[in-house]
Parts: C-alpha cells; structure tokens; sequence
C-alpha cells in the first residue's frame, strides 16, 4: 500500500508541476480505485495542503486577492458546510460516481475550452455562487475543480493572479475538507496521519520533476494527453459504479 501511495502522489505532483494543476483531481481518482473516497481524501490533506501554500505564496499580493474574492472564498465555506450533494463517508457511491463525472467534466473542459469569455462584468454576483458550488462538491468528492477553475479561468486575469486565485482557492477549499473530515470521521475509517506524511515527499519530488519535464515536452500536448486520461478515466470510474463495467 505504501508503495502504491507514493507512486499515486509523485504522479499526481508531476502533472502539477508540468501544468501547475491536477494534483488533488489524480490522486483522488487513482486512490478510490483500492480505498475509500473519504481515506483518499484523508491522505490527500498534508500534501495538497503543502503544495497550494507554496503556490499561493510565490508571488506575493495575497491579501489584494483576498480583498477581491473574498465572496469566493466565502461561497466555498458556506458549501462545505452546508453541502447540496452526498458528502464523503456518508454514501459511497454516490461520492465515487460523482468524483466520476467531475473528472470527466474537468477533462472536456481541458480539450474544448479554448477560449473562455470573460465573466469579469458579472464577478460580484456570480462569485459567491461558484463558490458555494465549489465547496459542497469538495466535501462530496474530495476536488475543487469545478466550477471554481473555469471561473477564475473565465475572468482574463494576469497569468501570475491566476496561478494564486487558483492557489487561494485551493488552499482554502483543502483546510475546509479538512475540517470536514475531523467532523465527520468515521470510526472504521480512522486518519492515518503517518501516511499523509509519507505522501507528502513523492508528491513535492514530482512537482520538482514536473517543472523540468514542462522545458522537454510541449505543454500543450501534455495537457491534451492529461485531459484525455481524465476523460477516459472519470467515464470508467462513473460506468464502474453503475455495474456496466
């Protein structure tokens, strides 16, 4: 099992080191292959949680970011708190069918959205609502992708704003699945904290390795490949759960 995790995470950290995302949406769907959504996401916590700090952080005007999605960020809140869809641990198949679809979402999203019109008119009103969309699907499927990603995507911001909107919302979508999963933890399913740990270094190895496979391989056809498994791999996980496959 331990050897299965650190391969899962030093993957999942290539691919955000190569595109600067998909760590979370990989390694939930690879780990609910063998465990549990609710012990993938458990896992998931310490390495995300690390890797999203330092994006955040690497550029500086944080608290500018703050200042303008602050309604985001409340909208995640409010709807990992008070969620629409069935939470991980309560209902399992809902939960894996759902990370399913997500993922195929996420994967179309990646090869048809070329060029995304521009929300920012409509910013304040459209805000908190992505965001509570955006947290009640992490406490139901252990991801913030959609519709939080097309829609900071969606705004035309500044390459570096965008890498840490994406950080910011992260970072707090994660300490809010963490508060989660302390509340709601099921005695079968205790926290294995040494393994999160664990986790942790394969995946800050392959972000390190992601960042020099971005220099060797065109990143547009790494993206096309990663959306194209997501694909692929969500449509399985969605078949999986309804016993087609």
């Amino acid at each position: 099992m331990v050897g299965f995790v650190i391969g899962v995470f030093a993957l999942a950290g290539m691919i955000k080191g190569a595109i600067g995302l998909g760590l979370p949406a990989v390694a939930m769907g690879l780990l609910t292959l063998f465990i549990s959504p609710f012990q993938a996401a458990t896992l998931l916590i310490v390495p995300s949680m690390v890797t999203n700090v330092w994006q955040l952080f690497a550029e500086g005007h944080v608290l500018r970011l703050v200042r303008r999605f602050w309604s985001l960020l409340i909208g995640i809140i409010v709807g990992s708190v008070w969620s629409v869809f069935p939470t991980l641990g309560h209902g399992e198949f809902q939960s894996e069918a759902l990370l399913g679809g997500m993922l195929m979402l996420y994967g179309l999203y990646g090869l048809f959205a070329k060029n995304m019109p521009n929300l920012a008119p409509y910013e304040k009103y459209l805000s908190p609502v992505i965001g509570y969309l955006g947290g009640a699907l992490t406490v139901a499927t252990g991801v913030i992708v959609i519709p939080v990603v097309p829609f900071l995507q969606s705004l035309h911001l500044k390459r570096d704003d965008l890498v840490q909107s994406l950080g910011l919302a992260f970072t707090v979508s994660t300490l809010c699945l963490a508060v989660f999963l302390q509340q709601n933890r099921i005695e079968a399913m205790p926290f294995d904290y040494k393994m999160a740990l664990i986790a942790l270094f394969p995946a800050l190895v392959g972000m390190w390795l992601g960042t020099k496979i971005r220099y060797r391989i065109p990143e547009q056809k790494f993206r096309k490949v990663f959306f194209c498994g997501l694909v692929i791999f969500g449509g399985y996980m969605v078949l999986h759960q309804f016993g087609v496959i």
